[in-house]
């Protein structure tokens, strides 16, 4: 007799349960592709335990998002069926990741303009992967709304992605854990269980509002120490400035799904290691490849907290007059500005503005809509934290260090 679910051992959430239809999906060598994506790129170049990968996310997003599930059920707001689709939207919602996750997908933003949610809509209608959750009586195309924050439910999407999301909620666990900060000490389990719904939004009780703000203050503090640690930026710089340059010799960002979907971190640092030298282009892609594998790190000479975005045209004014000042070339010089909103954006991509708690009785249920900017800590936090940083080789330290002082110091 088959088995209906077998257990996963997970470091995070101890054992991750999956029945037979997220196996068959696992089982696919697109899934398999995700063991060899890292999840916080090259992170591990910083914090050399963080080599784990867009796969174990996946599983841990999926086991989340069920307990979530769980709990809103156990209110009577959803049903068994319910939690599946969101289970198999939680395990699929990174599919249409590149290799490097989100520094590919810059790439073929800026060429493109095209997002890992895009591909992953191909890869759930158009591959296996589709024909595996219709063949086992599911709707792929809710599975694939609800996987990119466009089901009919807003509830439903928020526990995907969001203030309150399952995926935050797994890759602050997960991270924390891999890179050994200590900021992110979150309570997953008391916030799941205290989830609930109130005019079809996600909804959380009163009693967990600490536990909320707990999570955004630890996303906020991991923002700062991990995902844009200088030295890590400064990797994920040279492997952008590389794929960028490597592009139009390899047609990186023109690829047919099914080219795509066998690209991993190991089969892009292959191509940009073995790049031809026919240009001088292609020669600086190869030898920041190079540089990146054995850790010849660009070094950061200058670094400020902005209040706003700096448009392309205005970053590269900056950096022509860096140029003009340390006297040396262009194509040495690269400005980073690091952008992310300090609060979760909504599944719509708009910026959270409040969380409703509720309160339950046996008589009645009494709701608010707390405005983030009345919780204290949160809102201090509140808006967008950008970085503008300076990078250049180890050689052109001192002289690009004088010149972007000189020349950020009057920003």
């Amino acid at each position: 007799m088959k088995k209906k679910s077998i257990e996963i051992t997970d470091p995070i959430h101890d054992f991750i349960r999956i029945n037979n239809t997220e196996k068959q999906i696992i089982d696919t060598s697109i899934f398999q592709r995700l063991r060899r994506i890292k999840q916080l790129s090259g992170a591990h170049l910083t914090y050399p335990g963080a080599q784990h990968t867009r796969f174990e996310h996946s599983l841990g997003v999926m086991h989340i998002a069920s307990m979530a599930g769980e709990s809103l059920y156990s209110k009577g707001l959803i049903s068994r069926n319910d939690i599946l689709n969101l289970r198999l939207a939680a395990l699929l919602h990174d599919i249409g990741h590149g290799p490097f996750s989100h520094l590919f997908e810059e790439v073929l933003q800026r060429k493109k303009k095209k997002s890992h949610e895009q591909i992953g809509k191909q890869i759930i209608l158009k591959t296996e992967i589709g024909d595996i959750i219709s063949k086992n009586g599911f709707d792929k195309k809710l599975i694939h709304n609800l996987a990119v924050g466009e089901g009919k439910l807003q509830f439903m999407n928020e526990i995907i992605s969001g203030t309150l999301s399952a995926d935050m909620m797994d890759y602050l666990l997960r991270d924390g854990f891999f890179t050994g900060a200590e900021h992110a000490k979150i309570d997953h389990n008391r916030i799941t269980y205290s989830l609930d719904v109130y005019n079809k939004k996600l909804a959380l009780d009163y009693s967990a509002l600490v536990n909320f703000e707990t999570m955004m203050i630890s996303r906020f503090q991991m923002f700062k120490a991990v995902y844009f640690h200088k030295t890590v930026r400064a990797g994920e710089v040279m492997l952008l400035e590389s794929m960028s340059l490597a592009d139009d010799e390899l047609g990186l960002t023109d690829r047919k799904l099914d080219e795509y979907v066998k690209q991993t971190d190991e089969s892009m640092m292959a191509e940009l290691l073995t790049l031809p030298d026919t240009t001088s282009e292609l020669k600086i892609a190869k030898k920041i490849a190079n540089d990146y594998q054995n850790r010849k790190l660009f070094k950061c000479v200058f670094e400020r907290m902005i209040s706003s975005n700096l448009s392309a045209k205005v970053i590269q004014e900056i950096k022509d007059k860096i140029v003009k000042k340390s006297h040396i070339d262009s194509n040495q010089i690269y400005l980073d500005t690091s952008t992310t909103h300090s609060i979760p954006l909504t599944p719509s991509k708009k910026e959270s503005k409040y969380v409703i708690l509720i309160k339950r009785d046996t008589k009645k249920i009494t709701p608010k809509q707390l405005p983030i900017s009345r919780i204290p800590l949160v809102s201090s936090m509140s808006g967008k934290m950008n970085i503008l940083r300076v990078y250049t080789e180890e050689r052109n330290r001192k002289k690009v260090e004088i010149g972007a002082k000189t020349i950020l110091g009057v920003i």
